[in-house]
């Protein structure tokens, strides 16, 4: 293959940008309402989320149609809103509760849009009772569309063709009833040890994408850990300098956050959509909570890609050298290749 064959041309970069740009107006839109209304509720990390996954990866990552997307984030953030307000039960047991609709939403309407499941989580972890919440991820979820199909008209990314997810009833009703108890028992540890970050929707969401889709980041688990590290990392500094001491607006501090975080999706030539919710979370934080962040998403995310591993992928029958492959980090390996071809 030439050099020109390998290389992505001018156009291509400049079809990337804009979606870059797109992406960046999304959030920072998100953010400035919020900041504007004084409505906390109204900031839903997994909008930057859903922005890398439908508007910058330009490919297929959720199996859904337009309509489904709208209706099943809507439903989702209202069935955690209710949860919240209604439900008798511990905190445990409504997360899995939310955990267990969005499974019944994502099996019946055979799709894999797999942010529904922190649509309905995250208000039970915050105990959020406001409809502006659903209200909101109503109209941002129809933003999304409404510019991807723009997108898609003016070719900056590539139509998206939809596919139903295929269904074998028995064996994914076991996946998800094994998942959710896998959950229930995460979260048990979490609340009961007051480490409740070890839950966060971000990490749940990788959880569920980790066990179920067959997207290459399955086989860099180290990868994954250290990539959603650094974005509550970088979303945690942000703030807490930003924000906290040096007063800044948040929208000014989700600029800073997604330039970065931008920047080190390039470096890596790695998109993975749940690390750009995970930025966001300190948002949505006390300034108390914030320093521990990391330190408790290094703890959960480790915790549930062992699980996603030993159980799924069952890694203990794995060789050696496919172990190794997949602990040693991408970069570093893509440099060690590079180094042997030298």
């Amino acid at each position: 293959m030439d050099k020109a064959a390998k290389e992505p041309s001018l156009f291509s970069d400049i079809q990337q940008r804009k979606r870059y740009l797109c992406a960046l107006v999304m959030i920072l839109l998100m953010i400035g309402v919020a900041e504007l209304l004084h409505e906390k509720e109204i900031i839903f990390p997994e909008m930057a989320a859903l922005t890398i996954g439908m508007w910058i990866v330009n490919k297929r990552v959720w199996r859904v149609r337009y309509w489904q997307m709208l209706l099943l984030m809507t439903l989702g953030a209202c069935a955690g809103v209710l949860i919240v307000l209604y439900s008798p039960f511990s905190l445990v047991v409504n997360v899995a509760i939310a955990f267990s609709c969005a499974a019944v939403g994502l099996l019946f309407t055979h799709t894999s849009l797999f942010p529904l499941i922190s649509a309905c989580v995250l208000p039970v972890l915050l105990k959020t009772e406001s409809w502006v919440y659903p209200l909101s991820v109503f109209v941002m979820t129809l933003i999304i569309i409404a510019v991807q199909r723009w997108m898609e008209y003016l070719r900056l990314r590539k139509s998206i063709v939809y596919e139903p997810v295929e269904r074998n009833w028995t064996t994914d009703s076991f996946r998800w009833l094994s998942l959710m108890i896998s959950v229930f028992a995460v979260a048990c540890l979490a609340v009961y040890t007051s480490n409740f970050y070890f839950i966060i929707p971000p990490l749940i969401v990788m959880y569920v994408e980790f066990v179920n889709s067959k997207a290459g980041f399955r086989n860099r688990p180290v990868l994954t850990i250290l990539l959603l590290v650094s974005g509550s990392l970088i979303g945690t500094i942000f703030q807490l300098i930003g924000y906290h001491y040096l007063g800044l607006p948040e929208t000014v501090v989700a600029l800073f956050i997604f330039i970065v975080l931008f920047t080190l999706f390039e470096w890596l030539g790695k998109f993975f959509a749940p690390v750009g919710a995970m930025a966001l979370i300190p948002m949505l934080l006390p300034k108390e909570a914030l320093p521990w962040l990391p330190f408790q998403v290094l703890i959960g995310a480790t915790i549930f890609i062992a699980m996603g591993m030993v159980f799924y992928q069952q890694c203990y029958k794995w060789s050696r050298a496919q172990l190794v492959y997949c602990l040693i980090p991408h970069y570093l390996l893509s440099r060690l290749n590079r180094n042997r071809k030298e």
